[in-house]
């Protein structure tokens, strides 16, 4: 049985061997008997070719070394071109019994004269000959066999008498191995120079040299100088204010006299060169307690959402109005004389838009800006940007091609720099600044306003004007309590000229109704997205 068991197995591997085919079971190739390989260095430095294989019935495929290593920066390139009896694909060198070729870059010259060294055959081969001539005599010879990296010598190497032609033979050069011949020609024989190319390596890419520190310095410089030409226009603001400030009060007589003539929505564009909701809720406020309109608590339960009614006077002279109020006091009733504010959406979110600009342009119609802010901001940040791409553009070509990475990298630094400092570059005219100062004087006096310095009987529409004002210093807790506590004879009452609660509501209510309204208000307009949110 186990004789039978032995037989079959024997059976069973014969049969495989015999179905696979012939080229499975040589795993490596033939060596070839022979190469012989002659080489011509003409006088201007390329190297011709010409190898012939014996047998020279197969097809040879080699893989002619084409880069080294030269140094931390470079590799060495050798280009081969002018194939003849046979192709070259860039990397493949394939070809039947005799091909001829030319070689760029083998070249290198030396403190005593020129080398030329060259891959000359490639294993596996069992007797190679290489035969070189060259423009001159020759100074010295050597040659290598083995792996690239590999010191042994090869089998012989010798001059002719003539001393213009080597003879180079190897036997026995296995699977992987090179034979590689240099020889010394006198300096200037062919003038040639190797062919280098930088290699990419992040060390190297940024690296610092006088260039790429010049470069960076000067970045400073101007990182510097525009830190300074910032101090010097927001410092002509500080200096503005800081002489002229104190405390100004908002009438004269009883009679209301905001300084400059701000308007409450004007504010915060001039304090903070941005148009914010809050300017616009402010505005609103100012828009009823001027009798261009009226706002009307709407009654409700004690879980209901909270609204108000927005209610066109007649007669109001709508033609006083500035622009961005008669923007604003179109948007709102859009051809209607009363609208919630829960309904305050569509087209008055879209017209907001107009209201913003036109807040922009009246800065600056107001003289207190040259250019809108808003335009002034968007080209340095577009610029900021634009300098941003273009480093990061420069940075990758720079660090590829050369080490001066470092000077991409400085202008990306150089556009985030300006893309950063676009929310500082609007700056205030002398005027703009002197109304600053007077604006922030008027806060501070309506943060601690005595009332009592105001007759009984003007109180009421008086502070009810401080009140947008109010609404914009963040101050509308004090000056809404104030207003709640007086009518128009100092006496408490159920409502306001401009404002009118529900049946149940009294004015004593009014500092809480007047807080809620604000937030509410400012969230209709913050959905709109077309102002700033604080």
């Amino acid at each position: 049985m186990v004789d039978l068991a032995r037989r079959l197995g024997l059976a069973a591997l014969l049969a495989v061997l015999a179905a696979s085919p012939a080229h499975a079971v040589t795993a490596a190739s033939a060596p070839l008997a022979k190469d012989e390989v002659t080489m011509e260095l003409r006088e201007n430095g390329v190297l011709h070719v010409k190898e012939t294989v014996a047998p020279a019935g197969g097809t040879v495929r080699r893989t002619p070394l084409t880069r080294t290593r030269y140094d931390d920066g470079h590799d060495r390139v050798y280009r081969i071109s002018n194939v003849k009896g046979g192709s070259y694909d860039g990397e493949t060198l394939t070809f039947k019994g005799t091909v001829e070729y030319d070689v760029t870059g083998a070249v290198t010259p030396t403190a005593s004269g020129e080398e030329l060294r060259w891959f000359a055959v490639s294993g596996p081969v069992q007797d190679a000959v290489v035969t070189v001539t060259g423009p001159g005599r020759v100074q010295n010879l050597s040659c290598f066999a083995g792996e690239l990296s590999a010191a042994i010598a090869c089998t012989s190497a010798s001059v002719e008498e003539t001393g213009t032609t080597s003879t180079f033979e190897q036997q026995g050069l296995g699977e992987g191995q090179t034979l590689t011949v240099v020889v010394g020609y006198p300096k200037g024989a062919t003038g040639a120079r190797p062919i280098l190319e930088r290699r990419f390596e992040l060390s190297t890419a940024f690296t610092l040299n006088a260039v790429t520190g010049g470069s960076l310095a000067a970045l400073l410089v101007l990182l510097l100088g525009g830190v300074g030409l910032l101090y010097w226009t927001r410092g002509r603001d500080a200096r503005v204010v800081g002489s002229e400030s104190a405390p100004i009060s908002g009438h004269r007589g009883g009679h209301f006299t905001p300084p400059d003539g701000v308007r409450p929505g004007q504010i915060g564009t001039l304090f903070d060169e941005q148009a914010d909701v809050v300017d616009v809720t402010a505005t609103i406020v100012d828009l009823a307690v001027r009798n261009y309109l009226r706002i009307d608590e709407q009654p409700r339960q004690t879980y209901d959402t909270p609204d108000w009614c927005l209610v066109k006077l007649p007669g109001a002279p709508v033609g006083h109005l500035l622009p961005y109020e008669r923007a604003l006091y179109d948007a709102i009733f859009d051809g209607r004389d009363r609208v919630l504010l829960s309904e305050l959406q569509g087209s008055f979110a879209a017209r907001l838009a107009t209201v913003r600009d036109a807040l922009y342009q009246d800065v600056v119609a107001q003289g207190w800006f040259a250019r809108r802010p808003d335009s002034t901001r968007s080209r340095w940040t577009t610029l900021g940007l634009a300098v941003v791409a273009l480093g990061v553009v420069a940075t990758v070509l720079l660090a590829w091609f050369t080490t001066y990475g470092l000077l991409g990298l400085a202008l990306i630094i150089a556009g985030a720099a300006l893309a950063f400092g676009a929310q500082y570059m609007p700056a205030k005219t002398a005027k703009g600044a002197a109304a600053l100062a007077h604006t922030l004087g008027f806060r501070e006096y309506l943060a601690g306003a005595n009332v009592d310095d105001v007759p009984a009987g003007q109180r009421v529409e008086l502070f009810s004007r401080y009140l947008p004002y109010a609404v914009i210093f963040d101050s509308v807790d004090r000056w809404a309590r104030v207003v709640s506590a007086f009518d128009g004879n100092g006496r408490q009452t159920d409502h306001l000229y401009w404002y009118q609660g529900p049946a149940e509501w009294n004015l004593s209510r009014f500092a809480d109704s007047m807080r809620t309204f604000v937030m509410t208000t400012s969230g209709a307009i913050s959905t709109s997205r077309q102002f700033r949110s604080l």
